[in-house]
């Protein structure tokens, strides 16, 4: 019985861990790697298996970094089940697709350049037909209720309380009469978030998988982040700027049109228009509507008892057609333009931070983790000059960090978390999803408060389940 870890060691992106055991491998996640452009082709292009190898596989939750390397899995040769909770399978159904589209898009757009300068054509990873395809793979399963893999192996779901169907995986293995219990905790999110509700606990594990995403860092409390996010809206439309806010479109963006309506209501911020633009954005967001089983308590009074939307108000516009977003590059005004991709590789948000960052009036509002390397992070660090689309535009709008909006367990999270499961049956914690300086301090905590057996794997390492 071996641990096999082929992704998210040392790094957030591209999760991907193996469960060998009585001669079968089951697969945990499949997400795409995000960096470097040339390193993240070369990683997602080539699986780090064979895919005819696997033989079941789980998935976490739907985000790209999770699942977004499923289709090219089903295009490499596996045709095994692939276990989620209901909201992650219909998550996935418009993500997956989404995710080819982009990759078609910006191919074109690199074909015609590369046509110019005499370059070959290259391929998307994957198309939208192989993304279909993948769908039909998904078997969906519902949270606290044990299914069999195999005739040796019962999986259960716990909710991890990250995003809308995100879970924590407990897998019960037996193999030549011996029984272990490895817990996988997913991206887990933290207690008292708005709409989802507060990860649950598990008590018992021999081998814990653990992310580390901020693994050495605190979170500004909860409390905080409606006055937060009213004191850049007032401060921005004070100077006549815009608000661009690049944002996950499963989650994060409806976080935060939940709060902005909750501020509206109150009258905390002025009636500005609010655009959420981004097609998965909005298809993500009538998947929430579809599973209420997943709210808290605060939703369902605020809103569902007077059979209010949560995701919809006046002054909001949910915007599917190109030519719609295009006009909002000459809006005249102050108005937030929340957009996809998140992290900023990708999508209409390139296209909003290239016609807005030069101008000092505006602000970006960044409300999610940012991967090293990518444009998001260099607009964290402040450069001066970043490249969009290969021109290089100056950084000279404000950019406020607001990570009160993390829908990541920080230190204290993770620890507690840890603390929870019995101390004289875990054996090993493997801490993965973070990048080295948050995983070290991930580990040096659990080794301070009594886990000597906390380690941080290599990418490929293989670990025996004594």
């Amino acid at each position: 019985m071996e641990l096999q870890f082929m992704g998210a060691v040392q790094t957030v992106t591209g999760s991907m861990h193996l469960l060998h055991a009585n001669d079968e491998t089951l697969l945990v996640d499949c997400g795409l790697y995000q960096g470097h452009r040339k390193e993240a082709e070369k990683k997602n292009r080539t699986l780090p298996f064979h895919a005819e190898s696997i033989r079941n596989m789980i998935l976490t939750h739907a985000h790209i970094d999770h699942s977004g390397n499923i289709p090219n899995l089903v295009k490499s040769g596996y045709d095994g089940n692939i276990f989620s909770t209901f909201a992650t399978r219909d998550l996935c159904a418009i993500m997956l697709r989404d995710s080819a589209h982009i990759q078609e898009k910006d191919v074109e757009y690199v074909n015609k350049k590369n046509k110019k300068k005499g370059l070959p054509p290259v391929e998307p990873i994957y198309t939208t037909e192989d993304a279909r395809k993948s769908l039909v793979y998904f078997v969906a399963w519902g949270y606290d209720r044990p299914f069999f893999v195999n005739s040796a192996t019962r999986v259960r779901f716990v909710d991890a309380g990250h995003i809308l169907g995100s879970t924590q995986v407990v897998v019960d293995v037996e193999e030549n009469g011996k029984k272990r219990r490895i817990l996988f905790s997913g991206d887990l999110g933290r207690k008292h978030l708005p709409i989802l509700r507060d990860p649950a606990h598990v008590d018992e594990a021999d081998y814990l998988v653990i992310e580390s995403t901020y693994g050495g860092r605190y979170h500004h409390p909860i409390e905080d982040v409606d006055r937060e996010l009213a004191k850049v809206i007032n401060e921005t439309v004070g100077r006549g700027g815009k608000i661009i806010v690049p944002a996950f479109s499963v989650g994060r963006t409806q976080e935060l049109v939940y709060s902005l309506h909750l501020l509206m209501k109150d009258r905390k911020i002025p009636e500005i228009p609010i655009f959420v633009d981004s097609p998965l954005s909005v298809n993500a967001t009538e998947v929430f509507r579809l599973h209420p089983e997943c709210y808290d308590e605060e939703i369902k009074e605020e809103f569902l008892q007077n059979n209010e939307d949560p995701f919809g108000f006046s002054r909001l516009r949910y915007i599917r057609d190109v030519e719609e977003s295009k006009k909002l590059n000459s809006y005249k005004g102050s108005c937030m333009i929340i957009s996809a991709s998140g992290m900023c590789e990708g999508g209409r948000i390139l296209h909003h931070l290239k016609n807005n960052i030069e101008n000092p009036k505006n602000t970006v509002l960044v409300v999610g983790y940012m991967a090293e390397n990518t444009l998001g992070k260099r607009l964290v660090e402040r450069s001066q000059v970043v490249k969009i689309f290969g021109e290089e535009y100056a950084l000279r709008s404000q950019v406020v960090v607001m990570n009160s909006f993390s829908a990541h367990a920080d230190r204290r999270d993770l620890l507690n978390y840890v603390k929870r499961l019995n101390k004289n049956r875990l054996k090993h914690i493997f801490i993965v999803h973070g990048d080295p300086d948050q995983s070290e301090a991930l580990a040096e905590g659990l080794r301070q408060i009594g886990y000597p057996n906390a380690s941080i794997p290599v990418l490929g390492e293989k670990y025996h389940l004594a």
